[in-house]
């Protein structure tokens, strides 16, 4: 197929970037609480070009930093709920943001990445801040056309914010519940009329509603720019991290019993400590303009992340597991981890405008390279199958902290190493003025070396990827417009399934049409999508054994519906819905689960119905500018466990509020208050004894002040 696609691909070329960012930040200015209103002169956003959303064939959606403000964000998981399609996913222990888009998701044991101005995050990155965020957007759909490796079902680019060339800040202060302490900050000026800089962070230090966890996180982003002239300038931001927190499984339940559950029930082992996961990161870009129509645009990326512990964790193995047949004795195994993380990524792009055969055709070239290191320490401790050992169990409804710690022996001992070059290129051609034909494409040379340091045996791969996309816009007028698009992508999947062989790449093909609109008689923008995927060696969680293994191929339908309106001057309602149909598409057999997965069973943590309903007024108090909102969120049932298909989590829905008064011009108060009607309901699963239970009501009370 791909042979006669290329010709006519290669005649195309791609999309300009250069305008991208004076469209990203005016839609900025009418925040209601932000600090970003002066422009910083010659900033570009990769991968965007000169053409509006509106008349880009894919369906995206944008959270912004005034959705995360009004709805009380500071978590980066939390925000994602604001984006149809996407469910939040196993995300190991609590360590990581996970989640999975259009039902599809990265190796729950080794979470998948997003963008960072454009730049792949491999490695680790903890629960992430949004005290940096300026905008997240949610491409729908393979993005490898441009992105290069990442996540078939789609691709998040978060927007840091940038410096300010005028003195411009805020300091947070806030406490809650469940002894919550949190102090976040953001400070911009500009040095002279050429420099900036930026400072912003957060560390917060937090019990939790689970027994004997707790949250320490700081985040620290300086970042610089240098307009070195009209036509060129130079910026570099630094992240740094450090995030300590248990590794927490959650409850187990029993003979779908969810009413049995106690929230608060945690049946590791407090000697354990915490896990923590350090990153220290560097984004260097320069962007020069080469005249009115050409622009080019340079990178430099690296990061160096860990992730190390030791947990007490449930036993899967119902052959290991003492539970099924006493409830008093609880198996677990012990396990140590040390990860060590090394990302180096180059990108070019040379990007424009140029009239062929009486057409304009708005272009991108591109041309990136990574180099990727990951070092894999496993150690376990687990009883023999069917020995009926009890050498680390305790009684879960009076756990023992003293009980002997058995010593744990290395399972897995690897160095992998990642190699990428790439070479993208897409042309939107103005067929006519309501009309843009998109074409792209994107050639990936991948190299994988893997050697297991147990056995001294190496695994090597080499693929190149070619990964086509085509789009269709037709813009009826300036307000709606309908699109059409097909897209491929891939993602290699790292690490080894149980028999210590590399794993083939993740394929992904994606088709969807939909209908976007903006400002409809000044109140109405939103977008619909239907969309169909097909996805080949996707990877899941194999219970007995802790590793992955890939499930096939499976498959994706569904539907996509946003819509945001101004109901009068002061009152705003956003609501969205989400259809997700995500199966398997083959019947799958693997002797370490024990039962076969028939064709057609559901994605684990994937729920086919999803949805929220936001509502916004904005106010005054006494005078003072004050603001309330209330959020309705539905999360549809969904299945628990790869293996049984009759361990459904329960659907539920969850009702916050928010508030906020401005006290003085400088200072002002809010509350949020989370599960305001303290309903009991579960976030996500791995297996059924290692099920995450949804936080009880939660409130915070923060204090702001800006200068």
């Amino acid at each position: 197929m791909l042979d006669l696609k290329t010709p006519f691909i290669f005649s195309l070329v791609a999309l300009s970037v250069s305008a991208a960012a004076q469209s990203d930040e005016s839609s900025l200015q009418g925040a209601h609480d932000e600090l970003e209103h002066i422009e910083v002169k010659r900033h570009f956003q990769p991968y965007r070009g000169n053409v509006p959303l509106i008349d880009t064939p894919q369906a995206i959606d944008r959270i912004t930093a005034d959705t995360l403000a009004n709805e009380g964000i500071t978590r980066f998981i939390d925000a994602l709920d604001f984006a149809p399609t996407i469910v939040r996913q196993n995300n190991s222990g609590g360590m990581f943001d996970s989640f999975a888009i259009r039902g599809f998701s990265g190796d729950e044991n080794n979470p998948s990445g997003y963008l960072i101005n454009g730049f792949n995050v491999r490695g680790y990155s903890g629960n992430r801040s949004t005290v940096n965020v300026q905008t997240i957007e949610v491409m729908k759909g393979p993005g490898s056309a441009l992105y290069g490796q990442g996540e078939p079902g789609g691709t998040i680019n978060v927007i840091t914010k940038k410096p300010q060339f005028e003195e411009q800040g805020y300091i947070q202060g806030t406490v809650g519940n469940f002894d919550k302490k949190q102090v976040e900050f953001d400070y911009t000026n500009g040095i002279n009329s050429d420099m900036a800089y930026r400072v912003n962070g957060s560390y917060e230090d937090s019990d939790t509603y689970r027994d004997n966890v707790f949250f320490k996180n700081l985040n620290l982003n300086p970042s610089f720019i240098w307009n070195i002239s009209d036509h060129t300038s130079l910026s570099y931001q630094m992240e740094i991290l450090d995030q300590e927190k248990p590794l927490d499984r959650g409850v187990f339940i029993l003979n779908n019993d969810f009413d049995a559950v106690d929230a608060e029930d945690f049946y590791g082992d407090v000697r354990d400590g915490a896990h923590e996961v350090k990153a220290f990161g560097h984004q260097l870009v320069l962007n020069h303009e080469l005249n009115h129509n050409w622009h080019l645009l340079s990178g430099f990326a690296y990061r160096d992340s860990s992730f190390e512990g030791q947990s007490s964790d449930t036993e899967l193995s119902e052959g290991r597991q003492l539970l099924y047949t006493d409830p008093s004795i609880l198996s677990r195994q012990r396990r140590t981890r040390d990860y060590q993380a090394q990302d180096l990524s180059l990108r070019f792009e040379l990007s424009g405008v140029v009239d062929v055969a009486g057409f304009v055709n708005n272009v991108l070239f591109g041309l990136d390279y990574y180099n990727y290191h990951i070092d894999t320490d496993y150690r376990r401790w687990r009883t023999a199958w069917g020995a009926g050992d009890t050498t680390y169990s305790i009684d879960p409804e009076n756990p023992d902290y003293t009980i002997f710690r058995p010593d744990v022996t290395p399972t897995t001992l690897t160095a992998e190493k990642q190699k990428g070059l790439g070479f993208y290129a897409q042309d939107v051609i103005e067929l006519s003025e309501a009309t843009k034909l998109l074409v792209g494409f994107r050639v990936d040379k991948f190299e994988q070396d893997i050697l297991n340091k147990l056995s001294n045996e190496g695994q090597e791969q080499d693929q190149t990827e070619v990964t086509p996309r085509f789009g269709f816009v037709y813009e009826i007028n300036d307000s709606v417009s309908l699109y059409t698009s097909y897209a491929e992508g891939f993602r290699p999947n790292p690490g080894l399934d149980s028999d210590r062989n590399a794993f083939d790449p993740e394929e992904t093909t994606s088709f969807e049409v939909g209908a976007k609109w903006e400002n409809i008689a000044d109140m109405f923008s939103g977008s619909v999508a239907i969309f169909d995927a097909e996805k080949t060696n996707m990877l899941t969680a194999e219970p007995n054994t802790g590793f992955s293994a890939t499930l096939g191929e499976v498959e994706s339908q569904g539907v996509e519906f946003q819509l945001t309106t101004d109901l009068t001057s002061d009152i705003r309602l956003d609501m969205a819905y989400a259809y997700i149909d995500a199966k398997t598409a083959n019947e799958v057999n693997n002797l370490d689960w024990g039962v076969p997965i028939p064709k057609g069973s559901r994605l684990i943590n994937i729920a086919k119905h999803s949805g929220y309903i936001s509502l916004n007024h904005f106010t005054s108090v006494f005078e003072k500018e004050a603001f309330f909102g209330v959020t309705m969120r539905y999360v549809g049932d969904r299945l628990g466990q790869t293996t049984d298909p009759t361990f459904i989590l329960p659907s539920y829905t969850l009702v916050n509020l928010a508030g906020s008064v401005n006290i003085s011009d400088a200072l002002s108060m809010r509350f949020d208050v989370n599960n305001l009607f303290d309903r009991d309901y579960f976030e996500n699963s791995y297996h059924q004894l290692w099920t995450m239970p949804g936080s009880p009501t939660n409130y915070t009370v923060s204090v702001k002040y800006q200068f």
